[in-house]
């Protein structure tokens, strides 16, 4: 059938090129990407506004500020791991909070960083090469004694791997050495944490299973993701108010902590965390915080409490096993806390895993992220883009959104943004709309002056797939709902 584009031209965007920025339609001729500017105000709820001010010492202002930089560096830092390659290093916050440092490994990239806004810094070791350092104290965690070794992870900010060691580093060395890996880009570093598994509550609402509590992580379709020592597979649960409520239909724990349980018709799912102050948090997407972000955490013991991300891809040693692939976070918790949501302004970031120390001297406490638990179950968030469970039929894709669509309604994403993608190469896209609709999917390109739907997919059916060979620039997808209403995801890659 014959199908009108919409106009070429965008109402105010953000554009994530680096930078947050606005995109509109240009003058005649005009060959720029887009003008940088602040997101909105309503980045974060006033909830965590003010634990942010309380843990991080900040204004009210510059509470908002800090969400509006922090969700640029970490846009810039995506953008860049790209870009760069086998080169790329790390990247993460200045202690002010106010710069993005990238580590790169060839002195020639350099520019490159500085012309993204970024500060470079040149090291000897990749992410790769440190990633794959860890991954040699992975595969030896057996021989690491849980009350001595009580963790490793990738230090970008040293270039190094740290191991942590508790009463001594002898055990630590001793773990190292029988790894096999290059000890020179081991750094063994003294700790008093004792980590262990939050068992009691996870943050959010309650849930009991046998004579155990936890607590929903976040809403995805068909139910909700949760900690894998909470349950394992066949599970029972019931609700905080204890009406029958769904069973785990996926557990993993030790090597990873995460689940994801089914509801049943009694229950909907809906894109909110518990703020324990009489309201709810708004989650509306799960975009991964840069490392030195604001982060905040949602717990029955203590409530919020707010801190930073510290570094990602921690293998934590527990008594019970290693669990590894875990972030950071110098945020505490204490016991009833275990498993609760994290979240940076708006964008879901884990679930708790456990942690060591408490809210009155401090502590270290980690967290499974969200996106690896629906990359494993094959599960949508449920996010403020739609009220409902969107579909899930596209999967294995690098990058997922969703929202929901009345009949005539169109929606660019990803999130109301575009990305911009330095190489040549193939485009992807796979758009699952509601059964019994007609939704139609474009790739869009930014000519300089306006966009040009460069490939379509606009079949009869709800579903659609695109698949588009580019150039570099500024691209965005358009999903239209051209018959029908109701909720969609759409999965994409790009070069």
């Amino acid at each position: 059938m014959n199908r009108a584009l919409a106009g070429a031209a965008a109402a105010a965007i953000l554009l994530p090129a680096g930078l947050v920025a606005i995109f509109t339609a240009g003058p005649a001729g005009a060959t720029s990407g887009p003008t940088p500017v602040a997101p909105a105000a309503e980045a974060a709820s006033p909830e965590m506004l003010a634990a942010m001010q309380r843990d991080l010492g900040l204004t009210a202002t510059a509470a908002r500020a800090r969400i509006a930089s922090d969700d640029a560096a970490s846009r810039t830092q995506l953008a860049l791991r790209k870009r760069l390659g086998a080169s790329f290093a790390g990247a993460w916050l200045a202690p002010d909070a106010k710069s993005l440092v990238v580590a790169v490994t060839d002195s020639a990239k350099a520019a490159e960083v500085s012309a993204a806004g970024a500060t470079p810094r040149v090291v000897s070791r990749s992410d790769d090469q440190l990633d794959r350092i860890k991954e040699g104290l992975d595969a030896a965690a057996a021989k690491a004694p849980s009350a001595s070794v009580p963790g490793w992870y990738v230090d970008v900010k040293t270039n190094t791997v740290v191991v942590q060691a508790r009463g001594g580093t002898a055990a630590a060395r001793a773990f190292v050495k029988a790894s096999g890996v290059d000890a020179a880009a081991v750094r063994v570093v003294p700790t008093t944490e004792q980590p262990r598994l939050l068992y009691d509550v996870r943050g959010g609402d309650a849930y009991y299973m046998g004579g155990g509590r936890c607590s929903v992580g976040f809403s995805v379709n068909g139910g909700f993701v949760t900690a894998g020592h909470c349950g394992t597979t066949g599970t029972s649960t019931t609700g905080f108010n204890q009406v029958a409520q769904g069973s785990f239909q996926g557990s993993s724990f030790p090597g990873n902590d995460y689940a994801w349980v089914a509801v049943n018709s009694n229950w909907t799912p809906q894109p909110w965390v518990n703020n324990y102050a009489g309201g709810n948090v708004t989650v509306a997407g799960s975009t991964v915080a840069a490392i030195g972000a604001a982060i905040c955490r949602s717990g029955s013991t203590t409530g919020w409490r707010c801190g930073t991300v510290q570094a990602y891809n921690q293998t934590v040693n527990y008594a019970q096993g290693s669990v590894s692939g875990l972030t950071r976070t110098n945020a505490c918790a204490e016991p009833g806390d275990s498993g609760g949501s994290w979240l940076s302004g708006q964008q879901a970031q884990g679930v708790t895993s456990g942690g060591s120390g408490n809210c009155s001297s401090g502590g270290t406490t980690y967290f499974q992220p969200v996106n690896e638990i629906l990359s494993a179950y094959g599960r949508t968030l449920v996010t403020s883009g739609g009220g409902t469970p969107p579909p899930t039929g596209c999967t294995g894709y690098e990058f997922s959104v969703s929202g929901s669509l009345s009949s005539g309604g169109s929606a660019y994403q990803p999130n109301n943004s575009y990305y911009y993608s330095s190489l040549s190469g193939t485009h992807r896209g796979c758009l699952d709309g509601p059964t019994g609709t007609d939704f139609d999917l474009y790739l869009q390109k930014w000519n300089g002056s306006s966009w040009t739907a460069v490939a379509q997919g606009t079949s009869s059916a709800a579903d659609e797939t695109v698949s588009y060979s580019g150039t570099a620039g500024y691209y965005r997808w358009r999903v239209h709902a051209y018959s029908g209403s109701g909720s969609y995801a759409l999965g994409y890659s790009n070069p």
